[in-house]
């Protein structure tokens, strides 16, 4: 549910359930109603018509023609059944239709009342019956009670709601997928703006171009000036950590020329060969840290595959004449043909930079091993055998400018380079207890 456009749709379609829904519940109820009342209202005819037919009978009866008005009241199972029942309840008259049928007798209605009743024949079938109670004027004067009652199967009724509820949903399934469908067709032309911003940003990722274009809605005109503003305010950073550093370059330049240039005018030896390969070193770590600066456009890295093992040798060797006096025994143990994807300078500043603090930290061993795990990730342990790092201070520790021992020589920002440059090739820095007794660092870097 990332997506802007799923989320309106979605929001849309529920909107549209509740809405067509309260509107197909308003109209069926709207439709049985009048249903209903039609067909009362042709039971009240068919009852009328009955009423018109009787005759009184000189015994003090009524008597109705064998064919009625209505021919379904002549034919068997037709639907349509009237029958005429005496003060006693008794039947006097049925139509033919009801042949082999009980009407029920259901409740009795009031004298002059018209009674509508829903009820249900011997097998189940029902039916929709009007009774009338009346007040019959005798040849001699005398008045004599009947009730009339005609009946109707429901089935049809049922049958038409049904259909009509069917097509009542067919017709509203079909309105609401075009109204979908326009919808996300609108929707797709409306959020296009924000489209285009996504493009144009990852355009100014891959350096194809500068800043956002101004051709936006007005309601998206503002973050688009913004978000430029924000592009020139880091270009314009960037440009001055670029000339802070240059500056920096350019400084340090001078003072390394007079080294070699001393070093040159001594006699050949051991320590002016060490001195003038720190040299190297210090010049090497210079170019690396120029080119590591956000410059005036983001550009693409052309990764190059590194030797770990080489460059894994040259550190210790380096390290192991740092730290001369406290001479650490420093293991390395690199897998075989191990190549790390990626700048060399980001391998060197990783390893240089843990191995560096367990020769600072450790009593006396420093152990490091590289490798490739089951799923072809680049795994780097460096161990000490020093006092360790407490779990609590693990997480604080890796803040740049944060350190355990403030006697100690250093910045603090070691650890916090290692973890960036690590996250910048989606990998992770994690601390642990090492078998050592001190402190491990695992560096992973997916495969890519």
């Amino acid at each position: 549910m990332n997506s802007l456009s799923a989320r309106l749709l979605i929001s849309v379609s529920v909107l549209l359930l509740l809405f067509f829904g309260a509107t197909i519940v308003v109209l069926e109820t709207a439709f049985v109603s009048a249903a209903e009342s039609a067909q009362e209202d042709i039971l009240d005819g068919h009852l009328m018509a009955i009423l018109a037919a009787a005759e009184a009978t000189p015994d003090g009866g009524l008597e109705l023609p064998p064919d009625l008005q209505e021919p379904r009241f002549g034919a068997i199972g037709s639907g349509l059944y009237a029958e005429l029942r005496d003060h006693q309840g008794e039947a006097v008259w049925r139509s033919r239709s009801s042949l082999g049928i009980e009407i029920p007798s259901g409740e009795a209605p009031a004298s002059g009342v018209r009674l509508f009743q829903v009820e249900q024949l011997a097998d189940g079938t029902p039916v929709l019956t009007l009774s009338l109670a009346v007040q019959w004027e005798l040849p001699d004067g005398n008045y004599r009670p009947f009730v009339f009652k005609v009946a109707e199967s429901l089935e049809s009724f049922n049958a038409q709601i049904a259909r009509y509820r069917t097509q009542l949903f067919g017709w509203f399934a079909a309105v609401a997928l075009i109204m979908l469908l326009a919808i996300s067709i609108l929707l797709r032309h409306l959020l296009r703006p924000l489209r285009q911003i996504e493009n144009e940003i990852g355009e100014i990722e891959q350096g194809e171009r500068i800043a956002l274009s101004d051709r936006y809605p007005t309601e998206l005109s503002g973050v688009a000036r913004n978000m430029n503003l924000l592009i020139d305010s880091e270009r314009a950073r960037a440009e001055r950590y670029r000339n802070t550093l240059d500056n920096l370059a350019h400084s340090l330049k001078t003072p390394l020329a007079a080294m070699r240039s001393l070093l040159a005018g001594k006699s050949p030896g051991s320590e002016s060969g060490r001195i003038d390969e720190q040299i190297d070193r210090m010049d090497e770590i210079v170019r690396y840290q120029l080119r590591k600066p956000a410059s005036d456009q983001v550009q693409n890295l052309v990764l190059s595959l590194v030797p770990v093992g080489t460059e894994i040798q040259r550190l210790v060797e380096g390290l192991s004449k740092v730290y001369h006096e406290k001479s650490p025994d420093i293991s390395a143990d690199v897998e075989n043909g191990l190549e790390f994807r990626g700048d060399k300078g980001d391998l060197l500043e990783i390893a240089g930079n843990l191995l560096d603090n367990a020769c600072k930290w450790c009593q006396r061993q420093v152990r490091l091993s590289a490798g490739r795990s089951g799923n072809g990730d680049l795994s780097l342990v460096v161990e000490d055998d020093g006092a360790g790092i407490p779990e609590e201070a693990a997480e604080a520790l890796l803040e740049r400018g944060t350190r355990l021992d403030e006697s100690t020589p250093g910045h603090g920002i070691g650890l916090s380079i290692v973890r960036e440059i690590a996250e910048s090739y989606g990998g992770r820095l994690e601390i642990a207890r090492s078998e050592l007794g001190g402190a491990e660092f695992r560096v992973t870097i997916p495969a890519s």
